[in-house]
């Protein structure tokens, strides 16, 4: 079966809720056939199917028609990022189709992918910390070099001086709401794109998903669980600050490059 034959054969709906502005797209690698940006004000849990069903009214798909799912992983919002993680599941095992996953910091710097430049994307973790990943893309050449993407930090969760640090000398383009939040920090390590980049969107799964699909399958969809990096802050429980999580150190998340 011919490429273009494979990308009319694929019908993809992507999912990523990690951050205010949730996305939804369907399509394949090659074609995006709709994508819906779900609004900063809507709840997650309320929008979402809604927002789905309206996406595949617009491709002109019903949900049999899927041949697949892929969620962004996280980290992000802890209530998005488990609400968009449950609802694919949920869809994955209703239809009976393949769950894949990559992380919804890959998914933000594909968004601003250039080739053979360096993108980091951050998002607010609060507490002074940022949620980052930092990779580098390729794009077909003449020569037939396929499309590639290398991680040049696993996603991982510390303060913004040092990841900074640990990127010195790559120059990399910043993007997403912590680095939106924290541009006068980064203005000397490198670049910092502009709002019109900070928000993760669905077309880029479907994109990150043609560079190697099999990489991204979830074997066991019942037992995955998305890459928060660290659990939700708890409410202080009094004057005494008792209940406040600790703020962690910059640590990379283990296996998960993307």
């Amino acid at each position: 079966m011919s490429a273009a034959h494979r990308s009319a054969a694929t019908t993809l709906l992507a999912i990523d809720t990690a951050t205010r502005l949730g996305s939804v797209a369907v399509g394949s690698p090659d074609h995006v056939r709709a994508e819906l940006t779900i609004g900063a004000h809507a709840r997650h849990a309320e929008a979402l199917l809604p927002a789905i069903d309206f996406a595949l009214r617009q491709a002109n798909r019903s949900r049999a028609a899927l041949t697949g799912v892929i969620a962004g992983a996280g980290p992000g919002s802890f209530t998005g990022v488990r609400i968009g993680a449950a609802t694919a599941k949920a869809i994955a095992h209703a239809l009976d189709i393949p769950l894949y996953v990559h992380s919804s910091l890959a998914v933000l710097a594909a968004g601003a992918a250039a080739p053979g430049r360096a993108v980091c994307a951050l998002f607010d973790a609060r507490r002074g910390d940022v949620y980052a990943a930092c990779y580098r893309f390729e794009f077909p050449d003449r020569n037939g070099a396929p499309a590639r993407m290398t991680t040049l930090l696993a996603p991982c969760t510390g303060p913004v001086t040092e990841i900074a640090m640990a990127l010195a000398g790559h120059a990399p383009l910043w993007v997403g709401d912590g680095a939106l939040r924290h541009a006068v920090q980064l203005a000397r390590a490198g670049a910092v794109g502009p709002a019109a980049l900070a928000e993760p969107r669905a077309s880029a799964l479907l994109w990150l998903h043609g560079l190697d699909p099999e990489a991204s399958r979830v074997t066991e969809p019942a037992r995955w669980t998305p890459d928060y990096l660290r659990p939700p802050v708890p409410v202080p429980a009094g004057p005494s600050g008792a209940g406040r999580a600790p703020g962690p150190d910059a640590r990379p998340s283990p296996g998960a490059g993307a």
